[in-house]
């Protein structure tokens, strides 16, 4: 198949489009690298395709044309970096997702496969929620995925189908990895400091799922049959991996021998606290069904860390923290108030490999465009 994927070289859009290229899928990918200076581990990771430097705000007509899939991961990719402004973030994340769902149908492209969240149910108290369930989004970033699904659900018609996996809070290794992830950022904490570090009172509940097992359920919505995802939700998660946070504070620990776990100076209640159930994604997609589970992405982030190094001012400064990054690009003129890039980035051309670790390549090759938030 041809498959276009935005945001290709994200955090899950790496290990996607890595997973693809196995399967023998012809990927193009639509991303301006804006993470390029985010790398960890070796450049040669990221993944080299045919890639369109585009906003998604500014896709257009021909860069969906001929394609038998669309897989839509770019966007501002989570709560911290959703709050910095919530319209900025409706009009990234709802209104260029629509309009992309709308010039795919248009094209003629026929599955639309969204990047939706498990933050859509937001405040779910204690309940096992399955897809059926009430949204209660509580951040912008949930509230943009919840506007998504409903304005691109009634698009569904014989010649167009959307799908919406829901993915529970992700974590794992990818080389454009995040670390405001719950699992990899104690993991990190634990590393680094010895202290297993819990930034809410603990008591939240999150349902976590591995990078690889999402990527896995992309492959598989992408690759099934029409009947069995047309116009359906699935959440990307194993009910049996719903954790308190403290649970996971405790396992990280339980993998670090000697660090303790304490609450940070901060620390106070999360609103946000959901608990989802995965059966259905099991049962219409078997090959997607989650092998992972968190304590051994836990012993996966470790041995990485141990192999390539981290230092406590990575993971919780502008290298790889995504909202304090962004902000270090605004500040630095590279972007501007709307997270485009400015005429200064433009004449400094590529980025220079920031000191650390896997040093960040420079984007590939493309057809000239604009800029894409992923």
């Amino acid at each position: 198949m041809r498959i276009l994927v935005t945001g290709h070289l994200g955090y899950i859009g790496c290990v996607l489009t890595r997973m693809l290229l196995d399967r023998d899928h012809e990927v193009v990918g639509l991303d301006t690298d804006l993470y390029r200076r985010c790398t960890y581990g070796a450049a040669d990771g990221v993944p080299r395709v045919p890639t369109i430097a585009r906003d998604v705000r500014d896709v257009e007509p021909g860069d969906v044309r001929g394609a038998d899939a669309v897989l839509h991961l770019a966007g501002l990719s989570n709560d911290p970096l959703g709050d910095l402004d919530a319209d900025l973030t409706m009009d990234v994340n709802h209104r260029a997702s629509v309009r992309l769902a709308e010039i795919a149908r248009d094209a003629g492209v026929p599955r639309f496969v969204f990047s939706s969240s498990c933050s859509n149910y937001g405040a779910g108290a204690d309940a096992l929620l399955d897809e059926d369930a009430p949204f209660n989004p509580v951040t912008p970033y949930g509230r943009s995925k919840v506007a998504v699904e409903r304005d691109v659900a009634p698009m569904a018609s014989d010649r167009f189908s959307p799908v919406f996996l829901r993915s529970a809070t992700a974590y794992g290794l990818s080389p454009r990895i995040r670390f405001d992830l719950v699992v990899n950022n104690l993991a990190a904490w634990a590393f680094t400091t010895g202290d297993v570090l819990l930034k809410s009172d603990g008591t939240p509940w999150r349902p976590v799922v591995h990078v690889q097992d999402i990527a896995r359920a992309f492959v598989a919505a992408v690759e099934a049959p029409r009947e069995a995802v047309h116009g359906r939700a699935f959440n990307v998660a194993d009910t049996r991996e719903n954790y308190r946070v403290a649970e996971l504070a405790r396992i990280v620990g339980e993998e670090v021998p000697g660090s303790r776990v304490r609450l940070g100076d901060d620390a106070s209640p999360d609103v946000r606290t959901y608990r989802v159930r995965g059966d259905r994604l099991a049962a219409t997609l078997p090959a997607a069904t989650p092998r992972w589970t968190a304590r051994q992405g836990v012993r996966e982030l470790l041995d990485a860390y141990r192999t390539h190094g981290l230092e406590l001012e990575d993971f919780e400064g502008p290298r790889f923290r995504r909202v304090d990054h962004v902000r270090m690009l605004v500040e630095r003129g590279l972007l501007d108030a709307t997270l485009r890039p400015t005429a200064a980035t433009h004449a400094a051309g590529p980025p220079a490999a920031p000191p650390g670790p896997g040093p960040g390549p420079a984007a590939p090759a493309a057809p000239a465009g604009k800029a894409v938030s992923s």
